[in-house]
């Protein structure tokens, strides 16, 4: 296809596509996707080999938010059942963050529920950000807290910050259609805040809230505007309790579009399969792989995702390899300037989000999950979901991990 050769030339030269070409990758045909793998993965080689970066979550506050983001669990008034509970320890956020390490993650993100943190609160990231530091030589930490205040993603950063995650989630003229208490501007005001700070810059995406094609392409066009060095991209877990329960509108084949349409825009950025990909991929999930640079291992904010165990033997079936801690991330010309190990290009290190599982004020990436596998497994098996249909079965809270008792999925 002409389409594919001009966009994979473009990619190499980290030009952008036109709205129309991009839009040209959403509306490709089945019979035509692998050929579109198959180019946005030459892009994903080029600028990434076949290294997989993993990422860790941990959910540092969970619930209780003021927000009344369409897509949360955690958001105002909502009844879904998952764990709720205040600030963890330093220590607890330590030792939940040392399972996913141990399990190959080379970043752990701290997300916590809310509107944004107050000066007490960043006080106390700073502080479990010390502590998980301390324990662990060379680990990556990204923050990721919601909408901030002047002055405190550079206090995030003199704590050991590398990276801040905040998503714009859907495109700016439907942003007020799943959100009323903040906007689209606040998110992207935060986002150039961490940029300013020196942090790198970590935001994304959710798909299947209903959006159209050029809702999709909006946003991501967007997202190169702002130039975050990470790019999480979320298919909507649509959680029983939440307004979006019942938009079921993903399938495998669309989720591969969605992602090679991202490669194409952002070559040269980290691109993360945040929540949902168990859910929504499914068996595809491999497949995935020869797009996205980076996933999150083992559970969400307040999902189940698949065992870690079985996400590191997709990686090496799929003949992928786990990126090593001293491995930078980013290509050469991003992290030109910037400390060792680091994977921004503005300032030190770091390049993710978790958001993967999805954040921004917390948020709906998180809702990820698989939940037909309390231990693990691939959601293989699961039964096609139909339009408007909610799926309780397809999805299972955190009942493990951070908040409990249990150790952690990682």
């Amino acid at each position: 296809m002409d389409l594919l050769n001009t966009l994979v030339d473009k990619g190499l030269r980290r030009e952008l596509p036109t709205r129309e070409e991009a839009l040209a990758v959403l509306a490709t045909s089945d019979d035509d996707l692998l050929d579109v793998v198959a180019a946005a993965g030459k892009l994903r080689r080029h600028w990434f080999g076949r290294r997989v970066k993993l990422n860790y979550l941990v959910n540092l506050k969970s619930g209780l938010c003021p927000e009344d983001c369409s897509y949360c669990s955690q958001r105002l008034g909502s009844d879904t059942g998952i764990l709720k509970y205040t600030w963890l320890k330093p220590d607890e956020a330590s030792q939940a963050a040392a399972a996913g390490l141990a399990g190959g993650a080379k970043r752990v993100c701290l997300v916590a529920s809310g509107r944004g943190p107050t000066d007490r609160d960043v006080d106390r990231v700073a502080g479990t950000i010390k502590a998980i530091k301390d324990q662990n030589e060379g680990v990556e930490v990204c923050a990721c807290l919601g909408l901030l205040s002047d002055g405190q993603a550079e206090r995030l950063r003199e704590a050991g910050a590398d990276a801040y995650n905040h998503n714009l989630n859907t495109s700016e003229g439907t942003y007020a259609d799943i959100t009323t208490t903040h906007t689209y501007a606040d998110r992207v005001d935060t986002v150039n805040k961490a940029h300013a700070a020196g942090l790198s810059a970590c935001s994304g995406l959710i798909a299947g809230m209903g959006e159209s094609d050029e809702d999709l392409v909006d946003v991501v066009f967007s997202l190169r505007a702002l130039d975050p060095d990470s790019v999480p991209v979320n298919f909507l877990i649509p959680v029983e309790g939440t307004p979006l329960a019942k938009e079921w509108n993903l399938t495998p084949q669309r989720c591969l579009r969605i992602l090679a349409m991202v490669r194409f825009v952002c070559p040269d950025v980290e691109v993360r399969i945040a929540g949902g990909r168990e859910v929504h991929l499914r068996t595809m999930q491999p497949l995935a792989l020869n797009l996205a640079n980076s996933i999150f291992l083992g559970d969400y904010l307040t999902t189940e995702g698949q065992a870690g165990k079985a996400d590191l033997e997709m990686i090496a079936d799929a003949g992928f390899e786990v990126e090593g801690a001293g491995e930078v991330t980013l290509p050469e010309h991003r992290v030109a300037g910037t400390a060792a190990g680091g994977c921004g290009s503005h300032a030190s290190a770091g390049c993710g989000s978790h958001e993967g599982a999805g954040c921004g004020s917390h948020e709906g990436a998180e809702g990820a999950g698989c939940g037909s596998h309390a231990g693990g497994g691939v959601c293989g098996t699961a039964e096609v979901p139909v339009a408007n249909e909610a799926r309780t079965d397809l999805v299972a809270v955190r009942r493990r991990g951070a908040g409990t008792d249990l150790a952690p999925n990682a």
